[in-house]
């Protein structure tokens, strides 16, 4: 039996040189290199590594690192274009309490994370699909206030 570490450090290497597509394929390649772990092993390994899933060029799902430029953590403080989702937003609007944000494809979820984390005072949450974000604006705050809050966040909207 191999340590987590190894099975860790194994899930990366796979994930970062193999399109990968779902959980079984990766049990799989892990089975294979002598790792014998379940798939709620494999799930919490997945949750552990940050590994996310995202729409490849081909349109396809795969899994990618952290570490990946598609998928990029943002850490309080920091501006979204300050890790390569700049050109991710294409347009906002607004209707009542909601905003509908639309991006490039596959970009709808690392944005929405990013939103989230910044805990807005605006903002009572996302919902992400693919290339929209559906954002929730708490009472008493209007659409100019969200669009600033924003755009301390995502330069690109001040304009």
């Amino acid at each position: 039996m191999k340590n987590k570490q190894n099975r860790l450090n194994a899930i990366r290497i796979i994930i970062a040189n193999e399109r990968i597509a779902n959980q079984e394929e990766l049990l799989k390649r892990l089975y294979a290199q002598g790792f014998d772990l379940t798939q709620a092993t494999l799930s919490r390994d997945l949750k552990q590594l940050k590994v996310a899933k995202t729409a490849s060029s081909d349109g396809d799902y795969i899994y990618i690192l952290p570490s990946n430029p598609l998928y990029k953590r943002i850490t309080k403080g920091k501006q979204i274009h300050e890790h390569q989702v700049r050109s991710g937003i294409i347009s906002v609007n607004y209707s009542a309490n909601i905003a509908v944000i639309k991006t490039r494809p596959g970009y709808a979820g690392g944005i929405a994370y990013d939103i989230d984390e910044h805990e807005l005072p605006s903002v009572l949450g996302t919902v992400a699909g693919d290339d929209t974000i559906l954002l929730v604006i708490k009472e008493g705050y209007n659409h100019k206030d969200v669009h600033q809050q924003l755009s301390a966040i995502v330069p690109e909207m001040s304009a």
